[in-house]
């Protein structure tokens, strides 16, 4: 058996759900568990729902309109009769989102923010499973929340692995014997409480190599809108290269970096296995693809990173002691309470400089709670650059005209902290 997982932008209208159908008709020659993610960008609109919801900013019921809109739509488009069943199981979950959106917020930010927010994956499914079904493609609607178990971490939920293989084994894998296609939503677990968390954003891709560990699935197939992993972002770099294979260990080292294109969390599960991950393009799903498997050869070609979006922190004691051991455990301590990732750390003697994402509400309790103790200094809107494989070229054109905040270097890999303009 296999897994396919389709992103966001292979299902972002009616065209595309379309395009989707005719490449499973044409690839799916086993049975195959379909993992999909929201469609388009609704990730990012059911996030602003969440912080009109819980913090007051928007209208929350122009924003709710829209979302149910922007679904019904492309149902409209693929289902005619509006009697479809289809119909039905959307406005189920619409009715649901609207309950909850009627309460007062009674948990923090970060469980709201998984309850409304998964509810982007159940819409996506629930139109491409129906639509699977209208066009001949017999499969089986499944939903991840009660094969995927974490613990109560949300929007970063921690996989119950043993949990999730024994469901997985158990509900799963039966129904593949009696249909040749099961779909199931990318990004979201459940608990043992029966609320939703989510993966991670991206999360989508760790999915799929969950369930593919845990059936010992023959591959992974990640469906993108590009050619497959290429050395760089195209919204940066006009003359992009294709990675034709890339080991376990290097897709590793790209995705801790920020590598946009698969989750950080997806490689590990595989590579356990030995299960290779593929990445195509929906556009052209007859082309070859990137390869990532187990292998010894390094990648030599340069590969550039960049991560817009970010705020460098500098942390210092109040009384100018070093920054040592005892500060350091509480500064970690106070990063993890507030689920702040460090994308990049340097230290000196009296000062702890971390690159992360400004999250703007996460950082300001972050900084609220640090400033207990610690003076801090913060440079916002910033660019994290990381280029693999450099030479002193490369990194002088890219850091041209841009103001060094920070700068690191190892033996293959070369950090940049920018800034445009006046440091502040």
């Amino acid at each position: 058996m296999q897994v396919f997982k389709f992103g966001g932008a292979s299902v972002k209208d009616s065209v595309a759900v379309r395009n989707v159908v005719s490449i499973l008709q044409s690839q799916v020659k086993e049975p195959t568990v379909v993992v999909v993610s929201a469609m388009g960008k609704i990730t990012n609109k059911l996030e602003d729902l969440v912080k009109a919801y819980f913090y007051k900013e928007g209208d929350v019921q122009a924003i709710f309109e829209e979302i149910k809109s922007f679904h019904l739509n492309i149902a409209q488009e693929l289902f005619p009769n509006v009697a479809a069943a289809v119909y039905s199981d959307l406005n189920n979950v619409f009715v649901e989102m609207q309950w909850a959106l009627e309460e007062e917020p009674a948990y923090a930010y970060d469980h709201h923010y998984d309850q409304l927010v998964s509810q982007g994956e159940i819409l996506s499914t629930k139109i491409v499973a129906a639509f699977l079904e209208s066009s001949g493609l017999h499969n089986k609607w499944m939903d991840a929340r009660g094969l995927i178990q974490t613990d109560n971490t949300y929007r970063e939920g921690k996989v119950d692995y043993s949990l999730s293989e024994a469901l997985v084994q158990k509900e799963l894998l039966p129904v593949l014997k009696t249909h040749q296609m099961v779909l199931t939503q990318g990004f979201i677990g459940g608990t043992s409480e029966n609320f939703t968390t989510t993966l991670g954003r991206e999360g989508s891709d760790y999915t799929a190599a969950l369930l593919a560990y845990f059936t010992n699935a023959r591959q992974v197939v990640i469906w993108k809108d590009v050619a497959g992993v290429l050395n760089a972002d195209p919204k940066y770099f006009k003359n992009t290269k294709k990675i034709d294979e890339l080991s376990y260990h290097d897709a590793i080292e790209l995705t801790y970096f920020g590598a946009s294109v698969i989750h950080p969390k997806t490689i590990k599960p595989l590579q356990n296995k030995g299960i290779p991950l593929i990445v195509k393009s929906f556009l052209d799903p007859n082309a070859i693809g990137t390869t990532i498997h187990e292998g010894d050869k390094r990648l030599q070609m340069a590969s550039y990173i960049f991560k817009d979006g970010q705020i460098l922190l500098s942390i210092q004691a109040k009384d100018f002691s070093f920054i040592a051991e005892d500060n350091l455990s509480e500064i970690f301590n106070l990063f993890s309470k507030h689920g702040v990732r460090v994308n990049m750390m340097q230290n000196s003697a009296i000062s702890f400089s971390v690159c992360v994402d400004d999250d703007q509400h996460k950082i300001q309790a972050l900084l609220s709670d640090l400033q207990d103790h610690f003076r801090v200094l913060y440079n916002s809107n910033v660019q994290l650059m990381t280029i693999r494989n450099y030479d002193q070229d490369i990194v002088n054109k890219l850091s041209q005209n841009k103001i060094i905040l920070i700068e690191q270097r190892s033996r293959h890999t070369c950090q940049l902290v920018m800034k445009d303009g006046e440091l502040s």
